[in-house]
């Protein structure tokens, strides 16, 4: 896998009201390598329209995209893979579909839905919500650093830590195990989307490189 942070999109969080399109370009200026199309509430049609619009942003870019639950968008528009969650189809159902064509990542909140994702054939996992965010908090309370160490423990895939991520507690994450962080507001409501991405990157960057040395 190419990428260690995992830009989530939400279009009505932009700062300014900003079109997503524009946000996603400085974003992918900032260094993002991996993007995941998260709008489940757009109709069909206009889903599709972004979708492409976005692909194409990416796809210049040679920059990963998913697309949120729906395998049929994501074939369509050539995507890198699909994201799913407990609501979507299972994992082991879309792997299925597609083998290895596309990444197959998986939502998950607690060990044993990780531990399920990973089984079925999950490429990777975002897990949490790990700090107070108001995006996850239909999600429970915050599962904390603990749960997160649990967790990446016990895969052996990827696990992307999500859930009130930003630069001051990157490293935090890191050092409980998590592969890569994953996050929407930090970036997506950012003034200067590329400086925000950028501050991620670097510290997720700089912690890995100084694990090697």
């Amino acid at each position: 896998m190419d990428f260690c942070f995992y830009m989530i999109t939400d279009r009505m969080a932009t700062a300014g009201g900003r079109s997503l399109e524009d946000v996603l370009s400085c974003a992918l200026d900032g260094g993002v390598k991996g993007v995941l199309l998260r709008e489940k509430d757009l109709p069909d049609r206009e889903l599709l329209s972004l979708a492409e619009r976005v692909r194409d942003i990416t796809g210049r870019r040679r920059v990963k995209l998913l697309i949120s639950r729906r395998v049929d968008v994501a074939l369509a528009v050539g995507a890198d893979g699909v994201h799913l969650s407990g609501e979507s189809l299972p994992v082991d159902a879309v792997r299925a579909q597609l083998g290895d064509l596309m990444y197959v990542a998986a939502s998950t909140h607690s060990l044993a839905e990780a531990l399920a994702a990973e089984a079925a054939g999950a490429d990777f996992v975002t897990f949490g919500p790990v700090y107070h965010t108001p995006s996850k908090a239909s999600y429970g309370p915050p599962v904390g650093l603990g749960a997160l160490e649990e967790v990446c423990r016990a895969l052996s895939i990827p696990v992307f830590a999500l859930g009130g991520l930003g630069p001051d507690n990157t490293v935090a994450a890191l050092k409980a195990g998590a592969y890569g962080i994953a996050a929407i507001s930090a970036v997506i409501g950012a003034e200067d989307p590329a400086a925000a991405a950028r501050g991620i990157i670097d510290r997720i960057r700089d912690y890995k490189l100084k694990r090697v040395v």
